[in-house]
């Protein structure tokens, strides 16, 4: 992923760290000549977890304002394989979507298989009428990276109003408002 960013001419904006998955795909952004942007909190900078060699390191106060900056600086985001965080980072910006907060596409690196049971979950959600099909949509899943990014770049997202679509469902079942 990191090669393909590089080579791509995407920065990565991601959390600054120079451990694990993410510190990696960093360093092969760096490889290819890429632009790498890092947000950390002040407590793992000062833990010496960044990674020294990017183009900018952002070091911030907490978690909040890291997931607020790197909102910001980021034109999507792709969650790899990851722990409970990567999890709760998707789970949130694709709120964020659902709600209108933002119209970046939002995706799933699905590397062996890794994120089956998720995909699952969410096609279980729409099933029992608890995520709408327009949303569930808006997560873009593939396990090609190649694949994923192109269709990041062809991302047109859905006109889907959570509350327009709250109201429809309520009134297709019989309810009032």
């Amino acid at each position: 992923m990191g090669a393909l960013l590089a080579k791509r001419g995407y920065a990565l904006v991601y959390g600054g760290g120079k451990v694990g998955l993410m510190g990696e795909v960093a360093r092969a952004v760096i490889a290819g000549q890429g632009e790498v942007i890092g947000v950390i909190p002040r407590q793992m900078a000062e833990k010496e977890l960044a990674l020294k060699e990017i183009s900018e390191l952002h070091v911030v106060e907490n978690m909040h304002q890291r997931k607020a900056l790197m909102a910001e600086l980021a034109d999507g985001y792709i969650a790899l394989p990851g722990g409970i965080g990567t999890l709760e980072e998707i789970a949130e910006i694709l709120t964020w979507s659902q709600l209108g907060l933002h119209q970046k596409p939002c995706g799933l690196l699905d590397v062996d298989g890794y994120y089956d049971s998720l995909i699952a979950f969410l096609d279980q959600m729409v099933a029992a009428h608890f995520l709408h099909q327009p949303h569930r949509d808006m997560l873009l899943v593939n396990s090609d990276p190649e694949a994923l990014l192109s269709a990041f770049e062809t991302y047109v997202p859905p006109r889907a109003d959570k509350a327009a679509l709250a109201l429809e469902e309520l009134h297709r079942r019989g309810g009032h408002a």
